[in-house]
């Protein structure tokens, strides 16, 4: 390959992967093509790119941003996975394309700098709450004792105010209300 069409693949990767800091690496070989359309259409749904890359060159894109990392990863046949809305997402989206192809191999992925490698990093990694996931239970952790303090002020009040209907409602009969104390 002249060092002329390399350097317009690198351009190539460096255009595609601005901005990305998280990724995943996956391994399509082995797969039929149409069930690399198919997994690239499916993906597609949520806005996550396959860009099939090649090792030297990827490393060399790779180096000074976010998908660094990967690089050590960068053996055999190997494609990059990004976008989305975050990571997590993809590593979801992908563990649950492996009972529809089987021939897919998890090389690692990359999120906030620290790297889960092979099937047991990105299957680990699918497991964690995505970023708008982790933000709802940090806020239902914060209100939840505002809540409980409502709750308990709320109780006692709500219970005299059903003792005031029940009385107002044997008044409203005409019954008499026996005398407490």
């Amino acid at each position: 390959m002249s060092k002329t069409v390399k350097n317009m693949l690198m351009r190539d990767y460096t255009a595609r992967l601005s901005g990305q800091n998280d990724g995943m690496l996956i391994s399509i070989r082995g797969m039929k093509t149409i069930d690399t359309t198919k997994l690239r259409n499916g993906l597609a749904k949520n806005k996550i790119k396959v860009t099939v890359v090649r090792n030297s060159l990827g490393k060399k894109s790779f180096a000074g941003t976010g998908l660094e990392g990967l690089g050590k990863l960068l053996t055999g046949p190997s494609a990059v996975v990004y976008g989305g809305q975050s990571v997590v997402e993809i590593a979801r989206a992908i563990v649950a394309s492996l009972k529809d192809f089987p021939t897919l191999e998890l090389k690692g992925a990359i999120l906030d700098g620290t790297l889960f490698e092979g099937k047991k990093g990105v299957e680990e990694l699918s497991k964690f709450p995505t970023k708008d996931e982790a933000v709802a239970q940090n806020i239902a952790l914060l209100v939840s004792p505002g809540k409980k303090l409502a709750a308990q002020i709320k109780g006692p009040g709500a219970n005299v105010a059903g003792l005031i209907k029940a009385i107002e409602a044997k008044l409203e009969k005409g019954e008499a209300i026996a005398k407490v104390g």
